[in-house]
Protein backbone atom coordinates (compact mmCIF):
# COMPACT_ATOMS: atom_id res chain seq x y z
CA UNK A 1 0.00 0.00 0.00
CA UNK A 2 1.10 3.38 -0.61
CA UNK A 3 0.11 7.34 0.13
CA UNK A 4 -0.81 8.11 3.71
CA UNK A 5 -0.98 5.06 6.02
CA UNK A 6 -4.19 3.56 7.34
CA UNK A 7 -5.01 1.31 10.82
CA UNK A 8 -7.72 -0.47 12.33
CA UNK A 9 -8.19 -0.46 15.34
CA UNK A 10 -10.05 -2.89 17.98
CA UNK A 11 -10.58 -2.16 21.25
CA UNK A 12 -12.96 -0.80 24.01
CA UNK A 13 -14.30 2.32 24.68
CA UNK A 14 -13.44 3.70 28.22
CA UNK A 15 -15.31 7.16 27.75
CA UNK A 16 -13.62 8.85 30.99
CA UNK A 17 -9.92 7.44 31.67
CA UNK A 18 -7.25 7.84 29.25
CA UNK A 19 -7.06 4.14 27.78
CA UNK A 20 -7.47 1.91 24.29
CA UNK A 21 -9.77 3.87 21.50
CA UNK A 22 -9.15 7.22 23.66
CA UNK A 23 -5.64 6.98 23.51
CA UNK A 24 -4.69 5.13 20.25
CA UNK A 25 -6.85 7.06 18.01
CA UNK A 26 -5.54 10.56 19.15
CA UNK A 27 -1.93 9.20 18.98
CA UNK A 28 -1.83 7.76 15.70
CA UNK A 29 -3.98 10.04 14.27
CA UNK A 30 -1.42 13.20 15.58
CA UNK A 31 1.26 10.58 13.76
CA UNK A 32 -0.29 11.35 10.59
CA UNK A 33 -1.67 8.09 10.29
CA UNK A 34 -5.41 7.59 9.16
CA UNK A 35 -7.46 5.59 11.76
CA UNK A 36 -10.27 3.22 11.96
CA UNK A 37 -11.96 1.93 14.48
CA UNK A 38 -13.73 -0.98 15.63
CA UNK A 39 -14.97 -0.47 19.20
CA UNK A 40 -15.62 -3.45 21.38
CA UNK A 41 -17.45 -2.47 24.17
CA UNK A 42 -18.16 0.89 25.56
CA UNK A 43 -17.71 1.86 29.33
CA UNK A 44 -18.45 5.05 31.59
CA UNK A 45 -15.06 4.44 32.51
CA UNK A 46 -12.43 1.81 32.68
CA UNK A 47 -12.54 -1.12 35.50
CA UNK A 48 -9.27 0.12 36.92
CA UNK A 49 -9.65 1.67 40.74
CA UNK A 50 -13.35 2.91 39.34
CA UNK A 51 -16.71 1.33 40.64
CA UNK A 52 -19.99 1.60 39.35
CA UNK A 53 -19.16 1.34 35.84
CA UNK A 54 -21.58 1.43 32.79
CA UNK A 55 -20.40 -1.90 30.27
CA UNK A 56 -22.41 -2.07 27.11
CA UNK A 57 -20.89 -5.34 24.71
CA UNK A 58 -20.35 -4.12 21.37
CA UNK A 59 -19.87 -8.32 20.27
CA UNK A 60 -22.72 -8.41 17.79
CA UNK A 61 -21.89 -5.30 15.78
CA UNK A 62 -17.72 -6.31 15.07
CA UNK A 63 -18.43 -9.02 11.81
CA UNK A 64 -21.32 -6.14 10.53
CA UNK A 65 -18.54 -3.69 10.11
CA UNK A 66 -16.01 -6.09 9.31
CA UNK A 67 -18.32 -6.95 6.27
CA UNK A 68 -19.35 -3.73 5.08
CA UNK A 69 -15.53 -2.57 5.24
CA UNK A 70 -15.24 -5.61 2.94
CA UNK A 71 -17.93 -4.33 0.84
CA UNK A 72 -15.71 -0.99 0.17
CA UNK A 73 -12.84 -3.04 -0.46
CA UNK A 74 -11.01 -0.98 2.18
CA UNK A 75 -7.52 -1.68 3.40
CA UNK A 76 -5.40 -1.20 6.11
CA UNK A 77 -1.46 -0.94 6.49
CA UNK A 78 -1.73 -2.32 10.21
CA UNK A 79 -4.53 -4.16 12.07
CA UNK A 80 -4.34 -2.99 16.04
CA UNK A 81 -5.92 -5.27 18.05
CA UNK A 82 -6.45 -4.56 22.15
CA UNK A 83 -8.77 -5.13 25.00
CA UNK A 84 -11.30 -8.21 23.77
CA UNK A 85 -13.54 -8.74 26.21
CA UNK A 86 -14.78 -12.60 25.32
CA UNK A 87 -13.73 -15.88 23.57
CA UNK A 88 -16.50 -14.85 21.10
CA UNK A 89 -14.40 -11.40 20.38
CA UNK A 90 -10.85 -13.44 19.71
CA UNK A 91 -12.88 -15.49 16.89
CA UNK A 92 -14.07 -12.40 15.09
CA UNK A 93 -11.23 -10.79 15.58
CA UNK A 94 -9.14 -13.76 14.33
CA UNK A 95 -11.35 -13.81 11.36
CA UNK A 96 -11.12 -10.40 10.85
CA UNK A 97 -7.59 -10.90 10.69
CA UNK A 98 -7.84 -13.48 7.81
CA UNK A 99 -10.33 -11.18 5.60
CA UNK A 100 -8.12 -8.29 6.17
CA UNK A 101 -4.54 -9.71 5.69
CA UNK A 102 -2.21 -8.70 2.95
CA UNK A 103 1.39 -9.50 1.92
CA UNK A 104 2.70 -6.29 2.89
CA UNK A 105 0.63 -5.59 6.52
CA UNK A 106 1.03 -5.71 9.55
CA UNK A 107 -1.00 -7.67 12.40
CA UNK A 108 -0.30 -6.00 15.90
CA UNK A 109 -1.62 -7.71 18.83
CA UNK A 110 -1.74 -6.08 22.14
CA UNK A 111 -2.69 -9.15 24.58
CA UNK A 112 -4.52 -6.90 27.38
CA UNK A 113 -5.40 -9.33 29.75
CA UNK A 114 -3.19 -8.89 32.63
CA UNK A 115 -0.68 -6.78 34.81
CA UNK A 116 1.05 -6.92 38.24
CA UNK A 117 1.02 -11.09 38.51
CA UNK A 118 -2.61 -11.44 37.73
CA UNK A 119 -5.15 -11.89 35.15
CA UNK A 120 -8.14 -9.29 35.11
CA UNK A 121 -11.05 -9.85 37.03
CA UNK A 122 -13.15 -10.04 34.05
CA UNK A 123 -11.48 -12.83 32.33
CA UNK A 124 -11.72 -16.61 33.16
CA UNK A 125 -8.59 -18.66 33.99
CA UNK A 126 -8.67 -20.27 30.15
CA UNK A 127 -8.72 -16.99 28.63
CA UNK A 128 -5.11 -16.73 27.97
CA UNK A 129 -5.42 -19.87 25.93
CA UNK A 130 -7.46 -18.40 23.60
CA UNK A 131 -4.98 -14.90 23.33
CA UNK A 132 -2.61 -17.06 23.00
CA UNK A 133 -3.90 -18.74 19.47
CA UNK A 134 -4.88 -15.26 18.42
CA UNK A 135 -1.35 -14.14 18.76
CA UNK A 136 -0.37 -16.78 16.47
CA UNK A 137 -1.90 -15.15 13.66
CA UNK A 138 0.11 -11.59 14.58
CA UNK A 139 3.38 -10.19 13.02
CA UNK A 140 4.44 -7.93 15.91
CA UNK A 141 2.58 -8.78 20.02
CA UNK A 142 3.63 -6.69 22.45
CA UNK A 143 2.42 -8.46 26.08
CA UNK A 144 4.00 -6.81 29.08
CA UNK A 145 5.50 -9.52 31.94
CA UNK A 146 2.61 -10.82 33.21
CA UNK A 147 0.74 -11.29 29.59
CA UNK A 148 3.64 -13.25 28.90
CA UNK A 149 3.69 -15.37 31.46
CA UNK A 150 -0.49 -16.09 30.95
CA UNK A 151 0.63 -17.01 27.24
CA UNK A 152 3.34 -19.44 28.23
CA UNK A 153 1.35 -21.37 30.54
CA UNK A 154 4.43 -20.29 33.38
CA UNK A 155 4.26 -18.68 36.38
CA UNK A 156 4.94 -15.08 36.54
CA UNK A 157 8.08 -14.06 38.17
CA UNK A 158 8.77 -10.13 39.64
CA UNK A 159 11.62 -8.23 38.45
CA UNK A 160 14.42 -7.65 38.60
CA UNK A 161 14.84 -9.75 35.51
CA UNK A 162 18.31 -10.82 33.74
CA UNK A 163 19.04 -10.49 29.99
CA UNK A 164 19.09 -15.07 29.99
CA UNK A 165 15.54 -15.34 31.28
CA UNK A 166 14.12 -12.08 28.79
CA UNK A 167 15.91 -13.49 26.31
CA UNK A 168 14.42 -16.95 26.97
CA UNK A 169 10.93 -15.47 27.63
CA UNK A 170 10.70 -13.25 23.61
CA UNK A 171 12.12 -16.57 21.91
CA UNK A 172 9.51 -18.80 23.59
CA UNK A 173 6.97 -16.14 22.60
CA UNK A 174 7.97 -15.99 18.97
CA UNK A 175 7.49 -19.65 18.83
CA UNK A 176 3.65 -18.82 19.22
CA UNK A 177 3.58 -17.54 15.86
CA UNK A 178 4.43 -13.95 16.00
CA UNK A 179 7.73 -12.73 14.21
CA UNK A 180 8.52 -10.21 16.19
CA UNK A 181 8.07 -9.39 19.88
CA UNK A 182 7.85 -6.38 21.74
CA UNK A 183 8.40 -6.92 25.84
CA UNK A 184 7.63 -4.45 28.42
CA UNK A 185 7.63 -4.12 31.79
CA UNK A 186 10.84 -5.72 31.83
CA UNK A 187 12.91 -3.74 35.25
CA UNK A 188 16.62 -4.41 35.90
CA UNK A 189 18.55 -4.10 38.80
CA UNK A 190 20.13 -0.95 38.59
CA UNK A 191 16.19 0.58 38.61
CA UNK A 192 15.69 0.82 34.82
CA UNK A 193 12.43 0.12 33.03
CA UNK A 194 11.33 -0.41 29.65
CA UNK A 195 11.02 -3.00 26.58
CA UNK A 196 13.05 -5.54 25.29
CA UNK A 197 12.24 -6.45 21.24
CA UNK A 198 13.19 -9.67 19.13
CA UNK A 199 12.91 -9.92 15.98
CA UNK A 200 13.07 -13.70 14.84
CA UNK A 201 13.57 -13.09 11.08
CA UNK A 202 17.01 -11.89 12.19
CA UNK A 203 17.66 -13.25 15.66
CA UNK A 204 18.49 -9.84 16.82
CA UNK A 205 17.89 -8.50 20.10
CA UNK A 206 17.73 -5.37 22.04
CA UNK A 207 16.47 -3.36 25.03
CA UNK A 208 15.23 0.52 25.68
CA UNK A 209 15.35 1.67 28.94
CA UNK A 210 14.50 4.96 30.81
CA UNK A 211 15.22 5.38 34.69
CA UNK A 212 12.41 4.05 36.60
CA UNK A 213 9.63 6.33 37.71
CA UNK A 214 7.86 5.20 41.13
CA UNK A 215 3.33 4.26 40.67
CA UNK A 216 1.04 3.06 38.54
CA UNK A 217 -0.14 4.61 35.92
CA UNK A 218 -3.30 3.66 34.09
CA UNK A 219 -3.01 3.14 30.29
CA UNK A 220 0.26 3.31 29.54
CA UNK A 221 0.23 0.25 27.82
CA UNK A 222 -2.20 1.31 25.19
CA UNK A 223 -0.37 4.98 25.38
CA UNK A 224 3.12 3.12 24.86
CA UNK A 225 1.57 0.33 21.95
CA UNK A 226 0.03 3.43 20.22
CA UNK A 227 3.27 5.32 19.57
CA UNK A 228 5.21 1.93 18.82
CA UNK A 229 2.83 1.64 15.87
CA UNK A 230 3.18 5.07 14.98
CA UNK A 231 6.60 4.89 15.16
CA UNK A 232 6.75 1.27 12.83
CA UNK A 233 4.39 2.92 10.30
CA UNK A 234 6.95 5.85 9.77
CA UNK A 235 9.39 3.46 9.01
CA UNK A 236 11.25 3.29 11.82
CA UNK A 237 12.62 -0.13 12.68
CA UNK A 238 11.41 -1.85 16.00
CA UNK A 239 14.35 -0.96 18.17
CA UNK A 240 13.38 2.47 17.43
CA UNK A 241 10.01 2.26 17.21
CA UNK A 242 10.31 1.44 21.04
CA UNK A 243 13.01 4.21 21.77
CA UNK A 244 10.15 6.31 20.56
CA UNK A 245 7.67 4.76 22.19
CA UNK A 246 9.87 4.37 25.44
CA UNK A 247 10.40 8.20 25.19
CA UNK A 248 6.95 9.07 24.85
CA UNK A 249 5.18 7.18 27.19
CA UNK A 250 7.65 8.34 30.35
CA UNK A 251 7.32 12.27 29.64
CA UNK A 252 3.59 11.40 29.76
CA UNK A 253 4.24 9.83 33.19
CA UNK A 254 6.66 12.66 34.80
CA UNK A 255 3.77 15.23 32.96
CA UNK A 256 1.45 13.54 35.44
CA UNK A 257 3.01 12.53 38.14
CA UNK A 258 4.39 16.54 38.44
CA UNK A 259 0.55 17.39 38.60
CA UNK A 260 0.03 15.14 41.05
CA UNK A 261 -3.31 13.57 38.94
CA UNK A 262 -5.29 10.89 39.84
CA UNK A 263 -3.31 7.97 38.22
CA UNK A 264 -6.85 6.41 37.70
CA UNK A 265 -7.69 9.25 35.37
CA UNK A 266 -4.42 8.23 32.79
CA UNK A 267 -1.23 10.08 31.74
CA UNK A 268 -1.02 13.42 30.32
CA UNK A 269 -0.45 12.28 27.03
CA UNK A 270 -1.71 14.92 25.24
CA UNK A 271 0.83 17.55 26.01
CA UNK A 272 3.82 14.90 24.72
CA UNK A 273 2.35 14.70 20.87
CA UNK A 274 4.21 17.62 19.96
CA UNK A 275 7.48 15.67 21.30
CA UNK A 276 6.10 12.62 20.06
CA UNK A 277 5.83 14.52 15.92
CA UNK A 278 9.66 15.80 16.20
CA UNK A 279 10.69 12.20 17.18
CA UNK A 280 8.84 10.50 14.27
CA UNK A 281 10.53 13.60 11.77
CA UNK A 282 13.25 12.31 12.30
CA UNK A 283 12.75 8.76 9.94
Amino acid sequence: MSGQKRVAAIHDISCFGRCSLTVALPILSAAGIETSVIPTAVLSTHTGGFEGFTYRDLTQDIRPISKHWQSLGLEFDALYSGFLGSFEQLEIVSALFDDFKKNDNIIFVDPVMADNGKLYSVFPPEFPDGMAKLCRKADIILPNMTEAAFLLGQTYKPGPYTPDYIEAVLKELSNLGPKMVVLTGVCTENHQLGAAVYDSRTGSIGYEFSPLVDGFYHGTGDVFASALLAALLNDFDLLQSARVAVDFTVESIKRTKEAGTDVRFGVDFENSIPNLIKALNKS
